[in-house]
């Protein structure tokens, strides 16, 4: 593992895995300073949770570094961005910065490439799972794309993008291995896909 300096745009709700991407709205004028930064330096950010509310919010101990690879500054110093990722890492400390936005030391997690494929069987058991999520919750899914995607791709992005609460998307980032995030992704579904006709909401603490 190798530690760094990474600025961090903390936002409940929000992963990023390594190679996958996730657009952003960069409005507060702090995350502007973030990205001019970022820009004027090596374009990266890392993603993170904050563990709940307060001023400034405690934070996960585990985020993702991500590289902008698109940006549109607007006149009005928003920006519009995409940013890619490629390292997760876990936090050491909060550094003690003069900047607007918040700095972290953390260690970047080099992953198992031994442990980034499923058995046909376990590949099987997610699509299924993912489709019966998908025609619960109403989604519209190109099913042909998806199986077309390597297991890699079609886990992390699953896991990106799977309408979860804080607490299970942060577990997924967590995970350990792509069978280990598999089997957590299939539980998961699973259990957010029971849907009560009196509260919709269902969350996991």
């Amino acid at each position: 593992m190798v530690a760094q300096r990474i600025s961090i745009f903390p936002l409940t709700g929000v992963i990023l895995f390594p190679g996958l991407q996730v657009p952003l709205h960069i409005f507060e004028p702090r995350y502007r300073a973030l990205v001019s930064d970022a820009m004027a330096r090596d374009r990266q950010i890392g993603m993170i949770q904050p563990r709940g509310p307060g001023e400034p919010p405690a934070l996960f101990d585990m985020g993702c570094v991500g590289r902008i690879v698109d940006v549109e500054a607007l006149d009005d110093g928003r920006y519009n961005l995409v940013l890619e990722g490629f390292a997760r890492f876990r936090v050491l400390r909060e550094l003690d910065v003069t900047t607007a936005f918040r700095q972290i030391e953390a260690e970047l997690i080099n992953e198992n490439d031994d442990d980034q494929a499923l058995s046909s069987v376990e590949r099987a058991s997610l699509e299924r799972e993912a489709q019966r999520f998908a025609n619960a919750q109403g989604y519209s899914v190109d099913w042909d794309s998806v199986a077309r995607l390597d297991d890699r791709s079609l886990v992390n992005g699953i896991a990106q993008i799977a309408p979860f609460d804080a607490a299970a998307k942060q577990a997924l980032l967590e995970a350990d291995g792509l069978t280990t995030r598999a089997d957590l992704l299939v539980q998961l579904m699973q259990f957010f896909g029971r849907r009560d006709s009196d509260d919709p909401r269902v969350t996991l603490q």
